[in-house]
Order: structure tokens, then sequence, then C-alpha cells
């Protein structure tokens, strides 16, 4: 199976620095529904990792923030694409929960639900914590340059082996044309 993991906002979708609140605010990104179409047209399976603390923060609740995946949904499957499942951290950034990225948690039981190794999965992200908890649960960090990714590529920090591309677009491409 191949399989690939996305964060969010920033990634699939604009993100904002006041957060994505309702489904009014949520606005894919040019090609993301198309690029996570093809994907599955090559065979990939296609899962979401986010971090969500806006519902530990009380700015919405837990139906407003399955309103706006029901939207992702939606767009996507108007593009002719789908998305296998949905993982999110609920938890503030003070929680001492394991699932919220740069923690691994979210990711490993990913893995375990799908049952796979996470070594040859591609886990892409536009922030530092994402590409962090990517090679702590011992997947391939994938930086995108949309959302905070052109801030997160200058950082110090930035782990070896992240492989960088402009969008989502362009890594799918890269990897269609690579398993041509």
């Amino acid at each position: 199976m191949k399989l690939i993991i996305l964060d969010r906002d920033g990634v699939i979708n604009y993100d904002s620095e006041h957060f994505i609140k309702s489904p009014a605010e949520w606005r894919p990104i040019e090609g993301s529904m198309e690029a996570i179409a093809l994907l599955n047209q090559w065979g990939w399976r296609v899962v979401v990792a986010t971090n969500q603390s806006g519902v530990g923060r009380g700015l919405f609740d837990m139906d407003t923030l399955a309103a706006i995946h029901e939207k992702m949904h939606r767009t996507l499957a108007q593009a002719g694409g789908r998305i296998d499942a949905i993982f999110f951290c609920p938890h503030a950034a003070d929680s001492k929960c394991a699932c919220r990225k740069p923690k691994a948690g979210m990711l490993l039981e990913i893995a375990e639900r799908f049952n796979v190794d996470l070594a040859d999965v591609p886990i892409v992200g536009d922030s530092l914590r994402d590409l962090q908890a990517a090679v702590t649960a011992g997947g391939q960090p994938v930086l995108v340059r949309t959302g905070k990714g052109a801030r997160t590529e200058a950082d110090p920090d930035l782990p070896a082996g992240t492989r960088i591309h402009d969008n989502l677009a362009a890594l799918v491409r890269a990897l269609t044309v690579a398993t041509d």
C-alpha cells in the first residue's frame, strides 16, 4: 500500500494566523484538490494529520471542525479525489498529550491503523513541528513552501534529508513521475 500523510492548514488549504474557525474560512490552495485526486488515481491512500488547538482553546467546537472537514471532503470529491482518514489533535499547545505534533503519537496511530511501516511514507507539512514529528515517527519529512513553508525552509533546525517542493501539486508530480 502506498500511503502519504498530509498536514491540513498550509498544505491542503490556506492557513490563517487566527486559525481556520469555520467552513467559510476553509479555502483550498490552488492545485491541492487535483493533486490529491491524482494521488488517488495512482493508488495512494491519503491521510490527514492535523493539530487543531482551536478546539482546545475554545475558538470552535467539534461540530464546527466536522463541518470544516465535510467541506474539504465535498470540495475534494468534486475534483475526483478522497481522503481516506483524518486524524487530529484537539488539544491546546500547552497540553501534555502525546498526539500534538511535534510529538509522534498521531503519526504512530496512523501507522498502527493502516498497518504500515512509516519508513517509506512521505509525511508532508509546512511547519517545523510537522517535520520533527515525521522524523520522530521514522517517516520521510517533506516540506512544502506554501503556508509557513517558506519560513520553515530557512529554519536552521530543518531536519536533514527533508525533501522540499513548492506546493502539494509539485510534490505529487514528482511522486507520480517517480512511480511511473
